[in-house]
């Protein structure tokens, strides 16, 4: 990346905040009238196009002024994302808590909540993920007669997600047994991943003593289809409704895209996971998202914690022309507020 001096830096920027406040090709004549850069016109057309030629900037036709490329609005990011300061804004940080605590003892709805309250502030599309299942913590299990044949097993995670099935037997167990199977599973496996508990399930099984007691015996076999969940990730999606008729995506065809990504709701989840390893906030900008439908987007995301290890993403997906000084500090303290309460459960 060609190394630009400062004058040049403030055309750059110049170009693309006035784009994005436009959604229009910006010209030297506008950049002239709306920034005190102390530079002529002519320089300033000059720069232009030094910096077009570099990459940062384009020219959609020979008369129109210029829109900024993803490597100028890599550079502008960077930049954004370098100067952050992440004790900004008391006033939003304090809104999106009160605005997400109210219903913090349900992770399902905590999260549904999160992608509503990141599109409502950002007027772009909230997504959140859920921590992977085989990562959340076992707290309790329960067993419930159903029929002769069938159980009706409730999981519930130290994290507030409750995970239900109905498991078939081969043969009958009174309520009483499937209390008693549910102790001694709960003594045994409660503080456990489920990655955890599968694991000491299997040591469990191989103990020749244990497989002698038939109520053990059964317990685990039990357990084994109730944490036999299916381990794709929860995607939950704010409203896009009122982003689809805002002005930065009228002309763009990939909002349709973006509706059939949502629905193939694994391609979301594994842009998502690019960034479970890294810190703080991520932006990914246009082609940066290796989805075809996400060249004209940007996805701007953070994982979220509880206090001792990572268990999701959340993150807004707009045009590549978003507020980005905006954006930023909005998934960032919407990442700091869920970590702030899950670290409290």
């Amino acid at each position: 990346m060609s190394k630009l001096d400062d004058r040049s830096r403030e055309i750059l920027w110049a170009i693309i905040e006035s784009y994005i406040a436009s959604n229009g090709p910006v010209g030297s004549r506008a950049v002239t009238k709306k920034y005190s850069l102390g530079l002529s016109p002519a320089t300033i057309r000059n720069t232009m196009a030094d910096l077009e030629e570099m990459g940062y900037v384009t020219q959609p036709h020979t008369s129109a002024g210029r829109i900024p490329t993803e490597k100028g609005y890599r550079l502008y990011v960077n930049s954004i994302l370098k100067q952050y300061s992440r004790t900004v804004n008391d006033l939003l940080l304090k809104q999106l808590y009160y605005r997400m605590r109210s219903i913090e003892k349900d992770m399902s709805n905590l999260l549904k909540e999160t992608s509503k309250t990141l599109s409502a502030f950002s007027h772009y599309l909230g997504i959140a993920t859920s921590p992977k299942a085989e990562e959340i913590t076992l707290k309790s299990i329960k067993f419930l007669k159903y029929d002769k044949h069938r159980v009706f097993s409730v999981l519930i995670s130290e994290e507030g997600i409750v995970k239900d099935k109905i498991i078939f037997l081969k043969e009958s167990f009174s309520q009483k047994l499937l209390d008693k199977a549910a102790n001694f599973l709960n003594s045994e496996l409660a503080g456990l991943t489920l990655r955890e508990a599968k694991l000491k399930i299997l040591a469990l099984i191989s103990e020749e003593e244990l497989t002698c007691n038939n109520l053990i015996h059964n317990a685990l076999a039990l357990c084994r289809q109730a944490i036999a969940l299916e381990t794709e990730d929860m995607l939950y999606a704010g409203e896009i409704s009122g982003a689809s008729n805002l002005p930065d995506f009228a002309n763009m065809k990939q909002i349709k895209e973006l509706f059939k990504a949502i629905e193939e709701k694994h391609l979301m989840v594994t842009l998502l996971d690019k960034m479970i390893d890294s810190e703080g906030v991520q932006v990914f900008i246009g082609s940066e998202n290796s989805y075809s439908e996400m060249n004209e987007l940007t996805m701007v995301g953070s994982t979220y914690n509880d206090g001792s290890r990572v268990l999701g993403t959340l993150g807004i997906i707009g045009p590549t022309r978003m507020n980005y000084e905006k954006i930023i500090p909005i998934v960032d303290l919407t990442a700091k507020t869920l970590t702030r309460i899950l670290s409290k459960k």
